[in-house]
């Protein structure tokens, strides 16, 4: 039986404004022994999978600095502390990122981003019978496009490496459990 490690010990290493990192000492509970362990603390996260009547899902590309890409992503970002809920911001991200908004929002599902070095989930929702009724307001770092994409072209966008953002993949896979068991 797997056992949870003992924390021993717990300091913060650095305050980065989007992060901080914490070093963990822990002890083995197989062999007592104490090892470091370094995690990111980070606030959770949330996107949405908006969707139009017509059936186009509403997609952002952005410039990503951690990868020096353009990335086709769905909207998302970080639950701010005035956000009520997940749900909250990701209907505040998907406005904000593509001036879209819907009725509903739907909770698909929630993943943990790295567990072995982050400590926060992403949170992932639909939002069915998305309508363009916004000026977009991008952050001051943001500038974004956004992009109908068509359902059936997802598969070879992620195949292709197109879509790679992992937690934007993660998503499609709930949305996609989703549509199978309704």
């Amino acid at each position: 039986m797997i056992q949870r490690w003992e924390t021993v010990a717990s300091r913060v290493r650095g305050d980065y404004e989007v992060f901080r990192v914490r070093e963990d000492r822990c002890r083995s509970p197989l062999t007592g022994a104490e090892h470091p362990f370094y995690i990111i603390e980070a606030s959770d996260w949330v996107n949405v999978i908006p969707v139009t009547p017509e059936g186009q899902i509403v997609c952002v590309e952005q410039y990503r600095h951690g990868t020096d890409e353009v990335s086709l992503e769905i909207p998302g970002g970080i639950i701010d502390p005035g956000d009520a809920s997940p749900a909250h911001a990701a209907r505040r991200e998907m406005v904000e990122e593509t001036g879209y908004d819907a009725d509903a929002i739907v909770p698909l599902g929630s993943v943990a981003p790295n567990p072995a070095i982050l400590n926060n989930r992403c949170y992932t929702f639909l939002a069915p019978g998305a309508r363009l009724r916004h000026a977009t307001r991008f952050d001051a770092t943001e500038h974004l496009a956004v992009r109908l994409v068509d359902p059936a072209d997802v598969p070879g966008l992620v195949a292709g490496g197109r879509i790679a953002h992992a937690l934007v993949v993660a998503a499609f896979y709930l949305y996609e459990q989703h549509l199978r068991t309704r």
